[in-house]
Order: structure tokens, then C-alpha cells, then sequence
């Protein structure tokens, strides 16, 4: 299967994100992703997770649990037993049993006192489906993913970044690719988020904030220039009959 090869991220505010336990045997309790929760604006559509996305993932990935997404600080891994994940009812509930070391150590303390309170996923998009609600907003389901990691976090991650719409993109491109039959309703709710992303390609010389940079940090005209290629590309692929009006 041909996936999409940029990884994206989500956040939830994680109001279950607590600590379990004493001592040195605490753990991290949470929800990574909620199902059935409309996401925030992300740049022409919406975003909800179907239970079942995450079913063969868990069982067939080995996930890793960061820190701030940081690959340096590496929280717990589940084929080391120091990460358990579990679909319920909600959504994708997460305990870590950190290492004892000091930033982990720092780490729970901030949770303890709340100033950690939301959790974030990475993933690619294995199945989803797209359409037009009864609201007429675009929505995307995301009803198969591929987990990467999950992370407790200081700040959401960014959704209208170069890295969310290359991603988003992909995941159009990606089932195209595979001849995959695209119903006309669910051809229009793509060409309408395609174009509506046009407000989402940032400017040459506007801030850009990724996962790996500091807010303010100098961005590259050429990535946008890409991007909107591709955007019109796929829309030229989707056909006149699903553009937006």
C-alpha cells in the first residue's frame, strides 16, 4: 500500500493527562486522540477519528513515547513494555512508564502541577474518506493510521504549516495512486479543502513554525512554490466536476 510519505501530527487537550502511582513506579496516563471529536479549523477542512483507526497500528508498530516529539528524549517504547497503548470507547489511551532520569523526572513534575496538560500523535494516513457535512463543512475521517509516536507536549503543534498541507496533500495523491474509487461527493469535499488551502500556503518571508523550529523562523519561498503546484495539479487530477464553486 503507498501511504503518504510526510508524517502529521495532532493534538488534543488531554484532560485525563495525570500521573499513576508513587514514587519511582509513576506512570503517565492519557489520551493521545479522542474518536468522534471534531478537530479545530485545519486549513479549509475539519478532522475526525473513526474507532478502529488505530487497531492494526498497535498491534503491528513499534511505537515510541517522546517528549516534545524529541526523539532525544525518548519516554517509553512499546516493545520495550514501557509503552502501552489501547483503544476503549474514547479514544487511544496511553501509559508510559518513563525512565529515572532527570528530565523525565522534570517532566512529571510539570504534569503533576499541570502545566502539561495535552498530549500530541504522529501518523500517516493509511484510509480515510472525505465529504461535505450537513453544516457544509469538508470533513476528513481518518479511519486507518499508521502511529509513529505519541507525545506529551509544552504547545499543539502548528496545524497551517508547510508540513500539514504537503501531508494532507500526499494522502489525496497517495489514494489516487492506488486507483482507488473516489465517490463524486467525496471528489468535491477534496477539491474544496484543496482550494480553500491556497489561505494556508504561507507567504514568502512569513513566520513559519514546524515541528523542529522555533516560532519566527526564516521561511523558504520555494517550498511554496511546490506546494501550490501540487495543490493545482491535484486539482487538475480531481476533475472540474469536484472543484469548489
Amino acid at each position: 500500500m503507498n501511504l503518504s510519505h510526510t508524517v502529521e501530527r495532532r493534538m488534543i487537550e488531554a484532560a485525563e493527562l495525570r500521573l499513576d502511582g508513587d514514587g519511582d513506579e509513576r506512570t503517565i496516563r492519557g489520551y493521545a486522540a479522542m474518536f468522534d471529536a471534531m478537530s479545530l479549523p485545519l486549513g479549509g477542512f475539519r478532522e475526525v477519528i473513526r474507532k478502529g483507526a488505530f487497531k492494526k497500528t498497535v498491534r503491528e508498530s513499534d511505537i515510541r513515547a517522546l517528549w516534545n516529539h524529541d526523539p532525544n528524549f525518548v519516554l517509553g517504547r512499546k516493545s520495550a513494555r514501557t509503552l502501552r497503548l489501547e483503544e476503549d470507547e474514547k479514544g487511544l489511551l496511553t501509559r508510559i512508564s518513563p525512565p529515572k532520569a532527570t528530565w523525565a523526572r522534570d517532566l512529571m513534575e510539570s504534569i503533576d502541577r499541570g502545566d502539561v496538560s495535552q498530549m500530541s500523535f504522529g501518523f500517516r494516513a493509511v484510509k480515510d474518506r472525505w465529504h461535505i457535512d450537513e453544516k457544509g463543512e469538508t470533513l476528513r475521517e481518518l479511519l486507518e493510521v499508521q502511529l509513529f509516536d505519541v507525545s506529551p507536549v509544552t504547545f499543539p503543534a502548528y496545524p497551517q504549516t508547510e508540513v500539514h498541507v504537503r501531508a494532507v496533500m500526499d494522502a489525496v495523491l497517495s489514494r489516487m495512486k492506488m486507483g482507488e474509487a473516489i465517490a463524486p461527493d467525496e471528489r468535491a469535499a477534496m477539491a474544496r479543502a484543496l482550494e480553500h488551502m491556497k489561505g494556508s500556503l504561507l507567504e514568502p518571508g512569513a513566520p513559519h513554525s514546524g515541528p523542529h523550529t522555533e516560532p519566527g523562523a526564516p521561511h523558504s519561498e520555494e517550498p511554496t512554490r511546490t506546494l501550490q503546484a501540487r495543490r493545482l495539479r491535484l486539482l487538475e487530477l480531481l476533475g472540474s466536476t469536484g472543484r469548489a464553486s
